[in-house]
């Protein structure tokens, strides 16, 4: 095939996901900073065509255009020390999607989900969930998914390599326990974070009947399952949210009553609750650790869900505007989760405002459009840490860890959760940030920043490497940040929305 074949092929793809995308040629060129004259090249085929322009229009647009081998990492150019104006509305929650695409295998009808995060975790999950049989259609430009599952998943032809990409693998056990004797689950894969055991699962999945071995020379657990009503109330060993919701989705499908102690009541379990509800699984204690299920012995409905907006995508907006020191607006924040956060903020010298308080799609999460302030911050009196909900948000520490450095003073910031998380951030070192690491969970982080340009590899985590993009915007100059894919992993289009907020980054690729 010549390089003329190419760039029309090319640009016949492009055309079609532009008509698709209901954009005009002159919207496009606008959101790629070009000409529609350019942008019409293109389309004919009639221009060359770099990597860097590709994964510019694949952004935009939302799709991959062209497939590169491994070596080609996506990576940034962000051009620092820009003013954010504006307002930018909250997208839905990447946790609870994930979350909501498991608890669809409980069902035997049709689920929509409505105003689905287009991420790569999704995208991972969705690729399993079609390798074993069920059907996923995306319906529109809200991102809306239609999932229908077949009579009988093909668990055997599962996608082991999309699976191993991903923690969110092992809540399978808790909604496949009740229809399936034995499957295999690839081990989980996900955020490299350090230990994170998986033996809470299993304690808590015991009770159900489950046992999971992990295979002597293999990469996969063996799941064994003679289901039984738990005899006694479920005390989870650890208040984590994907082993909560995998209970959940357990006791979903137990037809009786689950009292399950010591659950999380973060967000995303809230919305997998909420979900379960409308699937006709009573639950009491929603938002409490104490949570009473009364489950069914089988789920067979069409059903729709609209997923609640993401506190952690909102808190990292609001770190966007603080490190910039820029007013904008974030809207449709979940500020039930958020609350803590802004509160120690406030004690930090933030200023911003909030508008009333309104209702979520799902009519149940409550949300506030925030309105930040130019401020001038001081270190926070006491340290920054997170504890499980209604404390700080353990992914929100990063942005609070990162807003220290813009704040007059010395911060103390202890992140036990995780044996590596606080080490990431000296990366912020990088920029000129002055961070002193105590141990594997402590660092302190003395402030204001005179910010710095640089290069610098994304760190192999999803939080620590939003925290040094958003580090770069406040950096003046050109810095670069390479290999990005974490990011992609937890945020839709967040560098096209950053900016539209006055922001400049480029996406480009090495070959």
């Amino acid at each position: 095939m010549t390089n003329e074949d190419y760039r029309a092929k090319i640009g016949q793809v492009i055309s079609e996901l532009r008509t698709n995308h209901g954009l005009t040629q002159g919207e496009l060129a606008a959101r790629l900073g070009t000409s529609q004259s350019a942008v019409n090249r293109i389309e004919k085929g009639a221009q060359n065509i770099s990597l860097e322009i590709i994964a510019r229009i694949s952004d935009v647009l939302n799709s991959e255009i062209l497939s590169v081998n491994d070596e080609g990492k996506l990576n940034l150019r962000i051009h620092g020390g820009r003013k954010l104006r504006g307002s930018i509305t909250v997208k839905t929650s990447k946790n609870a999607a994930v979350g909501l695409l498991c608890a669809s295998l409980l069902n035997k009808g049709k689920t929509t989900l409505r105003r689905v995060a287009r991420i790569e975790e999704v995208n991972r999950i969705i690729e399993v969930l079609n390798s074993i049989g069920v059907k996923t259609r995306w319906l529109n430009d809200d991102n809306d998914l239609e999932i229908t599952p077949p009579r009988r998943l093909k668990l055997t032809e599962m996608d082991v390599e999309a699976a191993k990409k991903t923690r969110t693998i092992i809540m399978f056990l808790g909604p496949l326990l009740h229809q399936y004797r034995e499957f295999k689950i690839p081990f989980a894969g996900g955020c490299n974070l350090g230990a994170r055991t998986v033996e809470p699962h299993m304690v808590g999945l015991r009770e159900f009947g489950l046992t999971v071995e992990a295979q002597p020379g293999t990469d996969f657990y063996l799941a064994k399952s003679r289901p039984k009503k738990p005899t006694r109330t479920v005390l989870l060993t650890e208040r984590g949210d994907t082993t909560t919701e995998n209970i959940l989705m357990a006791a979903a499908l137990n037809d009786g009553e689950t009292v399950i102690r010591n659950a999380s009541a973060n967000y995303a379990i809230q919305d997998v609750c909420f979900f379960l509800e409308k699937l006709g699984v009573k639950i009491d204690g929603i938002g409490t650790t104490i949570l009473r299920v009364r489950g069914l012995p089988k789920i067979d409905q069409d059903v729709e869900y609209f997923i609640s907006e993401d506190p952690i995508e909102a808190m990292s907006f609001i770190a966007a505007g603080v490190v910039t020191n820029s007013e904008i607006t974030v809207a449709r924040a979940p500020i039930e989760f958020l609350e803590l956060e802004l509160a120690t903020l406030a004690e930090m010298g933030l200023k911003y405002g909030l508008s009333e308080e309104y209702k979520a799609r799902n009519g149940r999460t409550r949300l506030v459009d925030i309105t930040l302030k130019k401020s001038v911050l001081h270190a926070a009196k006491d340290k920054l840490f997170a504890l499980p909900f209604p404390g700080q948000n353990q992914d929100n520490l990063p942005f609070m860890g990162l807003i220290a450095t813009v704040a007059e003073g010395r911060t103390l910031l202890h992140d036990w959760a995780y044996e590596n998380r606080a080490i990431y951030f000296t990366e912020l070192s990088k920029l000129n940030a002055r961070i002193e690491l105590v141990d594997p969970h402590r660092v302190y982080i003395t402030g204001p920043t005179h910010w710095r340009a640089a290069d610098v590899v994304a760190p192999p985590a999803l939080r620590p490497s939003v925290v040094v993009l958003l580090a770069m915007l406040a950096t003046p100059g050109v810095s670069i940040l390479r290999d990005v894919y974490n990011i992609n992993r937890g945020y839709e289009a967040f560098y096209e929305r950053l900016n539209s907020l006055g922001a400049r980054i480029e996406t480009w690729r090495e070959i």
